[in-house]
């Protein structure tokens, strides 16, 4: 028994290691639970522990180079159950708050004299890594509280399933969590605040005076302008109810969640039964019984990204899970193809993690006959197996794979690059599969192959005439766009707009800017420094970009927006508009007067434009507790004019 204790133990804990250090999932939940149960059985039985041993260990170090700083008191993880009945004992006659178990990133907040000065996150415990610069970045966190005295706080940081759909349009991201994570414990903080980071407070550390009840915690929470985690009271008689309600909203729920969080009401009561080495005696939770059917797998496909990774995915049999009928699910990596020895044929096993994105459990009969192809499935160019701290992955080698073309195009033609309006990814393909479009000048020059496409790529003369419209439209465009539609690797909008405004506009100088100006510029790293100068050192790069400067008409003049008529002023946008496109069209109108944008108010915002000034919307409940003033576009206008 001890050699298979020491087994669960090296497997849990690298499984563990690559999901919290470096964001990789090398097995489902589903077999890390069934391990972990497992092990924590052996331990029971033989009275053997090891010091390594996930069931004693709360986490891993951290391996960033963010700062680092122990907290106050050790970050206990919380047992766990997946039975209502245990979940029923273990509350017995006592009042209880349930609520979700977001799964996102931990983050510790300290605030004193009603001002944030510090977040960390959780990290492994013990030592959790300094985010402040990050959090405030934070879509809706205040950064200003009522309460003067010192407040400490834990919640979650997670991004929506809707902001990770439209983040992840290239595929580089497994779930929301392995974005949360690298998005709060980012170098740069503009980008933090590109992935819409919310924050949710789930307990009360310190401060904010005395509480009987945690519910009556939260309750002040809210007060302080947090957003808290959705929560009701039970008891044994209406506990059952209140799992079915949580049930019923998964589906619609756009919160990333793992489960339920029960803790006892009864501050004084949950702290004097104390904790265990791992688990404090206060609360639980509860995680989903998993909905698992059997189905026969029929292949396994092999889709190519813009990066050259070649990732596998299951489909099977039609299943109905959760209410749906599911037919495919991402298998990730070679590595878990190999570990679950997926064949065609097989009877497969299959669930929805969190009751939401499917999984494959287990194989039963595990023929391994799936093998990585060797060849590309888009370019016909040759495979190559990569392996990274014990993790198989499949990779094109062909620079030129079209998957990857597709994926640079879709990005240069966005709403936030060139905006090509009209130009889907689909039709993309047909182009380049048909070498109409073979770099992003083509693009601008459809015209010379009008025939071509409206007799072989399903285009009528009207629908031509709207793309080459569009594609006459997006060729008048700023050199900040431009920059963010090459693609460059760390550069996005933002950066692209500081780099361009650093400059001046004059596109000479932004292909000429040096490494140490760069990195003078304020959010630009060494990294991204790098990056950049690399892509415009080389000779193939600069005659591409060249050829799109001719066909492109770049608008290089420079509005020096120091000392505008909004220097210095911050507004928050809400509500729907009526004078402009969108909300960036509003926001480029307020950077053009020198003024700031942000996500959330707080006690810096100067303006909250909102054109409904008596909604309850949060943010003007919040506008009014602070005496921010709530104008309207009108009124917006006026101020410029």
């Amino acid at each position: 028994m001890r050699e298979r204790i020491e087994e669960l133990v090296r497997k849990l804990n690298e499984a563990s290691r690559e999901y919290y250090q470096f964001d990789r999932e090398i097995m489902s939940n589903v077999e890390y639970d069934a391990l972990y149960d497992e092990l924590e059985k052996l331990e029971k039985e033989t009275g053997i522990v090891l010091a390594s041993s996930p069931t004693v260990k709360v986490g891993y170090q951290v391996v960033s180079s963010l700062p680092k700083e122990n907290h106050p008191s050790p970050m206990l993880s919380l047992d766990k159950t997946k039975s209502r009945d245990e979940l029923r004992d273990w509350l017995g006659d006592k009042e209880g708050v349930l609520s979700w178990k977001l799964d996102g990133l931990t983050v510790v907040l300290t605030y004193e004299e009603g001002r944030l000065i510090k977040a960390l996150t959780r990290g492994d415990g013990i030592t959790g890594e300094v985010i402040t610069p990050n959090a405030f970045a934070f879509d809706n966190l205040p950064v200003e509280i009522p309460e003067k005295g010192r407040v400490v706080l834990r919640g979650e940081a997670v991004i929506g399933y809707e902001d990770f759909e439209r983040i992840n349009e290239k595929g580089e991201y497994k779930n929301p969590r392995n974005l949360c994570s690298g998005s709060v414990r980012q170098l740069n903080s503009e980008i933090t605040a590109q992935r819409h980071v919310r924050f949710f407070a789930f307990a009360l550390a310190d401060g904010g005076g005395e509480f009987i009840r945690r519910s009556e915690q939260l309750e002040w929470l809210a007060e302080q302008g947090f957003a808290v985690v959705e929560h009701v009271q039970v008891t044994g008689g209406n506990l059952t109810e209140a799992l079915e309600g949580f049930e019923k909203k998964i589906e619609n729920f756009d919160l990333p969640s793992d489960g339920l969080v029960l803790i006892y009401d009864d501050i004084a009561y949950g702290r004097s039964l104390g904790a265990t080495a791992k688990f404090p005696r206060d609360g639980i939770a509860f995680k989903w019984q998993d909905e698992i059917k059997e189905t026969v797998l029929r292949e396994v496909v092999w889709n190519a990204s813009r990066t050259g990774l070649i990732n596998p995915v299951a489909v099977f049999e039609p299943v109905e899970l959760e209410g749906t009928t599911v037919t495919r699910a991402s298998v990730h990596n070679l590595s878990i193809v190999e570990e679950l020895a997926l064949g065609e044929g097989d009877t497969i096993r299959v669930y929805k993690a969190n009751m939401i994105i499917p999984q494959i459990e287990s194989n039963l009969t595990r023929s391994g006959t799936v093998a990585p192809p060797e060849k590309c499935p888009v370019c016909g160019g040759d495979t190559e197996i990569r392996q990274e701290r014990g993790v198989k992955t499949l990779h094109c080698t062909n620079e030129e794979c079209p998957a990857r073309r597709i994926e640079a195009f879709a990005h240069f033609v966005s709403r936030d690059a060139l905006n090509v309006e009209g130009l889907s990814k689909a039709t993309l393909e047909k182009l380049i599969d048909g070498g109409i479009i073979r770099e992003f000048a083509d693009i601008f020059t459809l015209d010379r192959h009008r025939e071509r496409i409206e007799e072989f790529y399903g285009f009528g003369e009207k629908s031509f005439d709207n793309l080459l419209a569009a594609a006459a439209k997006a060729s008048r465009t700023t050199p900040a766009r431009l920059l963010y539609g090459l693609g460059i690797p760390g550069i996005g909008a933002a950066n692209g707009k500081l780099i361009a405004r650093t400059c001046r506009n004059s596109w000479e100088k932004i292909e000429n800017i040096t490494f140490d100006e760069l990195t003078a510029v304020d959010g630009i790293g060494d990294v991204m420094a790098r990056a950049f100068r690399s892509y415009f050192d080389d000779e193939n790069n600069r005659a591409m970009v060249s050829r799109l400067l001719d066909v492109i008409d770049l608008d290089e003049s420079f509005e020096d927006r120091s000392g505008g008529m909004l220097e210095g002023k911050t507004f928050v946008i809400t509500g729907s508009l009526k004078h402009f496109e969108n909300r960036s069209a509003l926001k480029a109108e307020i950077e053009k007067a020198g003024g700031k944008t942000s996500g959330s108010v707080s006690g810096r915002t100067d303006y909250l434009i909102n054109n409904d000034s008596s909604s309850g919307s949060s943010k003007n409940r919040k506008a009014a507790e602070l005496g921010v003033p709530v104008i309207t576009e009108e009124e917006f206008l006026e101020m410029i004019k």
